[in-house]
């Protein structure tokens, strides 16, 4: 076996790439190593493009092996691992969304990067994935721009599961060069120049990676291979200069919707195969795309202008409406941003509803609070498949789910399950933040007393990116004066060059700005700080400096957002819907779980079957008792009378069970009984017990005596009622 290793140090702890022959049918291949976590990357490319396809086909997988976590996973009767978690799903959509912008476009051969999960620790294996990917294309023969690097940042670089938990804010940001080009971030009501401040600790730690993996590529990286990618013909340009760029400004900013694109699109494409029936329709698809990309970026950067006709930093018309829909549901909202449409759907139920985990990660985990996204495909006027998920509408649920869940009330003081499906039934662009603003109105309406109310939006980017012509560059705003605040570095010293640029930073995108815009940065948080963030671009990546005027802008605009949200419903209802379960909460002795349960669940199942009440029991003795229609409140009283703890003086009522020479046996709880000795029946003296009390009679009683050592109680009927035995 070959095998060759390169070590850095990143957050206090050894990151390692071994070089092996393992995988060595695949171009390329690496063994990335932190802490106990490992993970394995491989790189392939076919030989041939693929055929029939107008656009990169690149797949990013993510495996997780059970095995990494050193346990036997899986349902009972299923031990193998099957479809992709969610987590699976998340982890591979970051290592995609880094690496996709730094291939070739115009490349058609299948590109297939796997990532497969070795082993599992205290370490997130999803920022060891993003170095994986790029070192396996890296020394590969597969042409790419990378390589790139990621580093996690939250009270520390690089921070454990445990310390994430803890954390204000956990980040996560990719990049090159000294450009992110990748953010996620799950925040606390974090500010934004906290986010600004992590982004900067990011960045100095990612070029450290940088340094690190370009002197591995050098040393070990296959050289390149060409592919050849077809330009368009200069006929072709020639025939659409002549027959649609005069008609495609126009066309593009002649409002909101995309039915005068479409429709000049369509007739330049009939024009096209009926002039050019010997040139393939995708140059003709293709050009028409980048005239498009031309215009939009010239005119917003030159002249401000947007297809819509909006401001730089307007906000389309917004509508937020709380309930209304049916009162069967427990909570919904509406919300519209210009031609986002989103339904949000509110469910209550009780701690059994959380949702189980067991996967790699995390085992005998619970979740109590859920987000779920559907993106049917009349939302965009088209028809497709129904049913079932895909990787984007688990990625855009999981993003709300985040960004909302800081406000979620904690589960002493709301202990109901929370289950929110968000249906985007008009999509113009982010679908995502709309979703966050109707979940939000949900919760509110359905009563969930949630610590504030959050919205989202996304921004775009409109960059120009001017290859510098001196040994200084500058990157200006139209808005400002142009201001030189870098220099360009020897190669000797430094690997980038950082380019001079003009932008535009849009507010609120929509259609083709978010089609065609260089940056989607979505930004979700409350009055009091953001909550999450998730940027994705198509360029090599943003500075520092773009980033951090981009959030201020979201920030005013999610203000914005939520005045109109705040109008609509300024608190959560004082009440939860007459539909939902009623949830009550006692406490228990630990030492008395056991009893209320009973041998083999006997017990706790009876109490179900006669209230109709689902009881959930946590190891501190917390009992929740989900019910209707009066159930919860029957098994709340069966169970704190089964684990009352009598003290001397109680006074209460019970039944006779049994008759002794002694005395008489009574029943007080569900499994308590007492001795009324025969002195303790009357007032006088008694002769037969049988002659003041018989079994099945119920009598008043109060607690005379307790033996904690034997668990024996006394009770006295002549002191809870001296003319008890005078009425018999």
């Amino acid at each position: 076996m070959k095998t060759k290793q390169y070590h850095i140090e990143i957050g206090g702890k050894t990151l390692t790439a071994e070089f092996t022959d393992l995988a060595e049918q695949a171009n390329g291949s690496v063994i990335v190593r932190y802490g106990n976590t490992t993970v394995l990357a491989t790189a392939v490319m076919s030989e041939k493009p693929k055929s029939g396809v107008d656009y990169l086909p690149l797949s990013v997988e993510y495996e997780e092996r059970f095995y990494a976590a050193g346990e036997i996973l899986g349902s009972r009767f299923i031990r193998r691992e099957g479809r992709p978690t969610d987590e699976a799903i998340l982890s591979g959509r970051v290592v995609d969304r880094t690496i996709r912008p730094l291939f070739d476009h115009k490349i058609r051969h299948e590109t297939q990067v796997v990532l497969t999960v070795l082993s599992i620790d205290e370490d997130d294996p999803d920022v060891l994935g993003v170095i994986a990917a790029s070192l396996a294309i890296g020394t590969s023969d597969i042409p790419w721009s990378g390589p790139v690097s990621a580093v996690r940042i939250a009270d520390m670089v690089n921070p454990t599961y445990a310390r994430r938990e803890n954390a204000k804010f956990d980040l996560l940001a990719c990049g090159k060069d000294g450009l992110i080009n990748m953010i996620e971030v799950g925040g606390k009501e974090v500010s934004e120049s906290e986010i600004n401040e992590g982004l900067a600790k990011a960045n100095t730690e990612i070029e450290k990676l940088q340094n690190w993996q370009t002197q591995i590529i050098k040393e070990l990286g296959k050289e390149k291979r060409v592919i050849e990618t077809a330009d368009t013909p200069r006929e072709v340009s020639e025939l659409f200069s002549m027959e649609v760029e005069p008609k495609l400004y126009d066309a593009l900013f002649s409002g909101p919707g995309k039915k005068r694109i479409n429709a000049l699109k369509g007739a330049w494409l009939s024009v096209f195969t009926d002039k050019m029936p010997e040139h393939k329709t995708s140059f003709a698809e293709n050009l028409f795309e980048e005239k498009i990309n031309e215009l939009i970026h010239k005119e917003a950067i030159e002249n401000e202008k947007r297809p819509d006709g909006r401001g730089m930093d307007e906000i389309r018309p917004l509508f937020a409406k709380a309930g209304g829909i049916s009162p069967i549901l427990h909570g919904s909202g509406i919300f519209y941003r210009g031609g986002t449409h989103i339904l949000s759907a509110l469910t209550l139920g009780g701690p059994q509803d959380a949702q189980f985990i067991d996967n790699m990660e995390v085992q005998e985990g619970k979740k109590r609070f859920m987000h779920h996204y559907n993106f049917p495909p009349f939302s965009t006027g088209e028809t497709g498949r129904i049913g079932g998920t895909n990787r984007r509408m688990v990625g855009h649920g999981a993003l709300a789910e985040k960004a909302i869940l800081p406000v979620i009330p904690d589960k002493e003081v709301f202990p109901y399950t929370i289950r929110i499906v968000s249906e985007a039934l008009a999509s113009n662009g982010s679908t995502s933040m709309g979703s966050v603003c109707g979940s939000i109105l949900a919760l509110m309406d359905g009563g969930v007393p949630i610590k504030r109310p959050v919205a989202g939006i996304a921004s775009g980017l409109m960059m120009e990116i001017i290859k510098p012509e001196s040994s200084k560059i500058q990157e200006t705003s139209s808005e400002q004066t142009p201001n030189l605040n870098s220099q360009i570095q020897s190669e000797e010293s430094k690997r980038y060059t950082l380019h001079a640029t003009r932008y535009k930073i849009l507010t609120d995108i929509q259609g083709p700005e978010d089609e065609h815009g260089d940056m989607d940065l979505k930004v979700a948080g409350t009055r009091e700080g953001v909550t999450a963030i998730q940027m994705d671009v198509k360029v090599s990546g943003i500075s520092l400096k773009i980033l951090a005027e981009a959030l201020e802008k979201a920030k005013k605009a999610r203000f914005q957002i939520l005045d109109v949200i705040e109008k609509a419903i300024p608190a959560p209802r004082p009440d939860i819907s007459p539909n939902a379960p009623k949830i009550i909460s006692i406490k228990i002795k630990p030492k008395q779980i056991g009893m209320v349960i009973g041998t083999g669940g006997k017990t706790i199942n009876e109490i179900k079957e006669a209230t109709g009440a689902e009881i959930d029991i946590e190891d501190d003795g917390t009992v929740f008792i989900t019910g209707k229609d009066g159930g919860a409140e029957k098994a709340k009283e069966i169970i704190e009378e089964m684990t009352r703890e009598y003290k001397v003086g109680d006074r209460m009522e019970g039944v006779v069970t049994k008759i002794a020479d002694f005395g008489a046996f009574v029943r007080i709880s569900h499994n308590t009984e007492g001795l009324v000795h025969i002195s303790e029946l009357a007032p006088f003296r008694v002769n037969m017990v049988s002659d003041i009390v018989k079994e099945g009679d119920k009598v008043p009683v109060i607690v005379k005596e307790i033996d904690e050592e034997k668990g024996r109680i006394r009770l006295s009927i002549k002191d809870a009622d001296p003319n008890f035995a005078k009425k018999m």
